[in-house]
């Protein structure tokens, strides 16, 4: 268990800094008008992601789940 407590703040950061990372590779293709609904962006706001952009979306989700396991368990090791 100490070990845990020890190792926990070290894979906090690894684990944001690959989030963080991974957050701005992704490509925003909106734009600002599509945020504030201008319709001549409207088709390219919903895609279909493929290859990397798909690999990286998921990734990014996993990530923050581990981020948000991590945090919590933060709370319940002390």
């Amino acid at each position: 268990m100490p070990v845990l407590v020890s190792l926990l703040p070290y894979v906090q950061i690894v684990l944001s800094v690959l989030l963080i990372t991974a957050i701005l590779l992704q490509r925003s293709s909106a734009g600002l008008g599509g945020a504030f609904g201008d319709s001549s962006n409207f088709s390219s706001f919903f895609h279909a992601r493929r290859g990397a952009e798909k690999f990286l979306f998921i990734f990014t989700i996993v990530l923050a789940t581990l981020f948000a396991l991590t945090a919590l368990s933060a709370l319940f090791v002390r």
